[in-house]
């Protein structure tokens, strides 16, 4: 059973920024930058939070607008850069220059190199996965998915492993995300590139999450498998923009969050063949401040409610959980990047149940794109700039 929808009680109202968050910065690609030399971690400052003081590290910057880290074995990192590049961080902060081999990215609006993770075998196949927004013919772009074998300087044996299709013109919502589910399975979510009927389409990828085995193909019991008129790659539809997408480890369930239109950002726990609802209904409305067209309220029979909303949108992006840490006063918190509103939100769980919210790291006056849980309780965050950082957060003790 669904719990209730939890919603955030805040006073609607429109947000140049959150408008700016829809239409991304520095979309030109540079040229490739030279690699930096280490620099020494220091504190940035420390900032509060519910459970104590919070210290900020910075382990790097000059990135151009990072979008997704994913961290390494041996303590380093992988940065994407949305302009098209993905560079080593090392434990140190020594940067690198770009590795070679990283698929061709159309890199206008929202589009870019998205996400950047790790197969779940990756100690042995130094397997990765990248999202990116892959061009197609007549200035069309759609989300792709690619893996590729890392190497110090170079990615070998890259192939795509899944793509949107149609793919469609236009510069906005390619989401994208990737996360496993422990049994054989990724999941790969994306936005509906602000052509808001294909959400509601099953001919069409746009505004799907998409679950695929981790060879490729199409697991047989996806809830659309053997329809002539659905793509066999989907597992739920209704969504919007979804750059946010982790498995709880305490479950094995898959969280994503959305960003709505003005307002209405969501939780959901996406289930089989479930329909969560854009446009048709949503707790948000157009920029200019009219009413979606398509919208109906927000709800509908046979469409799932968010499982969370938040009624002034934070502009979600990256998301993680934070569990089997019992001694930290951070176990069992959902952490998710709020560009818009310039922080990091923290939820408090019980179980599934979201029993709190505080914002962190608004002293910093930066987007916060993507964040990460090492397995040392240590958690790392990215910043969305020109000149962009990742940084280190150590928890409050006891």
């Amino acid at each position: 059973m669904r719990h209730a929808v939890h919603c955030t009680t805040l006073a609607f109202a429109l947000s140049l920024t959150l408008v700016a968050c829809q239409a991304r910065q520095g979309e030109e690609t540079a040229a490739p930058a030279a690699a930096q030399p280490a620099a020494k971690a220091q504190p940035t400052q420390t900032v509060g939070s519910q459970a104590g003081q919070v210290q900020v590290v910075q382990i790097a910057a000059g990135l151009e607008h990072p979008w997704s880290v994913a961290l390494l074995p041996d303590g380093g990192f992988l940065v994407t850069e949305r302009p098209g590049r993905l560079r080593r961080v090392s434990a140190a902060g020594a940067v690198s220059s770009p590795l070679e081999g990283v698929p061709k990215v159309w890199a206008e609006g929202q589009g870019g190199l998205l996400d950047v993770v790790l197969a779940p075998d990756f100690a042995t196949s130094k397997r990765i996965f990248l999202s990116y927004s892959e061009p197609g013919p007549d200035g069309s772009a759609g989300t792709a998915v690619a893996t590729a074998t890392l190497g110090d300087s170079t990615l070998s044996e890259v192939k795509v492993f899944y793509r949107q299709e149609p793919k469609l013109v236009g510069p906005n919502h390619f989401g994208s995300r990737i996360a496993f589910d422990g049994k054989g399975h990724v999941f790969i979510s994306q936005g509906e590139r602000n052509d808001r009927p294909t959400s509601q389409k099953l001919d069409m990828l746009q505004g799907k999450l998409v679950r695929l085995n981790l060879d490729g193909s199409v697991p047989a019991d996806n809830p659309f498998v053997g329809r002539k008129d659905a793509r066999p790659e989907i597992w739920s539809y209704g969504h919007r923009n979804m750059q946010s997408l982790a498995t709880d480890p305490r479950t094995g369930k898959i969280w994503e969050a959305e960003h709505g239109p003005r307002g209405g950002d969501e939780i959901n726990i996406p289930e089989p063949g479930k329909n969560y609802g854009w446009p048709v209904i949503t707790h948000g409305i157009n920029y200019s401040g009219l009413k979606i067209p398509e919208a109906v309220g927000t709800s509908a029979p046979g469409m799932e409610p968010p499982y969370h909303v938040w009624e002034k949108s934070p502009a979600l992006s990256g998301m993680a959980f934070y569990t089997g840490h019992p001694g930290s006063k951070w176990n069992d918190s959902l952490f998710l990047g709020a560009l818009a509103d310039g922080s990091l939100i923290r939820l408090s769980l019980d179980g599934d149940t979201i029993t709190g919210e505080e914002r962190l790291l608004k002293e910093l006056g930066a987007r916060i794109r993507d964040v990460r849980v090492g397995a040392d309780g240590k958690v790392y965050v990215l910043t969305d700039d020109n000149d962009g950082k990742l940084l280190r957060l150590d928890p409050p003790s006891g």
